[in-house]
């Protein structure tokens, strides 16, 4: 197994336990929901460690469990007529588009594991976000009182962040727009604020937007590295350019099989 760890930094940091990176590529959504719930069942039952999913989406809308349907400009004909499905989830946030050319990452972090308060794990994804622009070249930063990472002095959203915990271990996470296409944040009233400007590490860099994966990846592995030295935490993975997202999957798979069989096997015959 081609896995590398990041030196963790020095002091009292270096007790703290690892987060491991997966690199999977272009991912349809429901398929990466459902992968967050086998790991955080596995995570909150103690069978592995905390885990961090790279990967980016085909074009869908998601919906916060509290968020208002009416922030979806786009008619269910014109959603239909472009394959875009419309999915309400448990997360906190409001409506948010995913698709290609935009970096998503899903953290699995057992909070009291890391002496974590949810704001203060969203300070750190917000931190990661706003150091991964940087890396880019791009100036972007928090917002008070506005969730994600913006730029133009809070004027242009580039980042959102909307996590969900439960039994203690979180999921969903953030999304980042790398080299995504503009104009499909036209489908929606982005974060529910509208008249929102959404932009992306592209536009403010003047390139091109066209969405190519390559793009996602390099940003991904300059979140992962971000993010782990906002959590002060060793790295385990292997990132891009080196991941393979067939790799990583089979690898993800084959771990929650194994934690499952040995669950099973742990679990006295009468209680199943």
């Amino acid at each position: 197994m081609d896995r590398h760890a990041q030196d963790p930094p020095p002091g009292p940091a270096a007790a703290a336990p690892p987060i491991a990176a997966w690199w999977l590529g272009r991912t349809r959504y429901r398929d990466a929901w459902e992968l967050q719930h086998r790991l955080v069942a596995a995570r909150a039952a103690g069978s592995i460690g905390d885990q961090l999913l790279l990967l980016e989406h085909e074009p869908v809308l998601t919906l916060g469990r509290h968020s208002d349907p009416t922030h979806v400009l786009a008619s269910p004909a014109e959603l239909a007529a472009r394959n875009i499905e419309l999915i309400r989830t448990e997360r906190g946030g409001e409506v948010t588009y995913h698709g290609p050319g935009q970096l998503t990452a899903y953290p699995i972090v057992r909070l009291a594991d890391r002496s974590l308060f949810v704001r203060s794990f969203v300070r750190a994804l917000e931190a990661a976000l706003s150091e991964t622009c940087a890396a880019f070249g791009v100036e972007a930063a928090p917002k008070e009182g506005f969730p994600g990472c913006w730029c133009a002095a809070g004027t242009r959203k580039i980042g959102a962040v909307g996590v969900r915990v439960e039994r203690g271990v979180t999921y969903h996470g953030i999304a980042l727009n790398v080299s995504v296409r503009l104009a499909d944040f036209d489908l929606i009233d982005a974060c529910g604020m509208p008249g929102i400007e959404s932009t992306s590490i592209a536009r403010e860099r003047d390139e091109g937007a066209e969405p190519p994966t390559e793009s996602v990846a390099q940003a991904a592995a300059e979140f992962a590295l971000a993010l782990a030295r906002a959590l002060r935490a060793p790295l385990a993975g292997t990132l891009p350019p080196r991941a393979s997202p067939t790799r990583s999957r089979r690898e993800l798979d084959a771990l929650l099989a194994d934690t499952a069989h040995a669950s099973a096997l742990a679990t006295p015959s009468g209680t199943r």
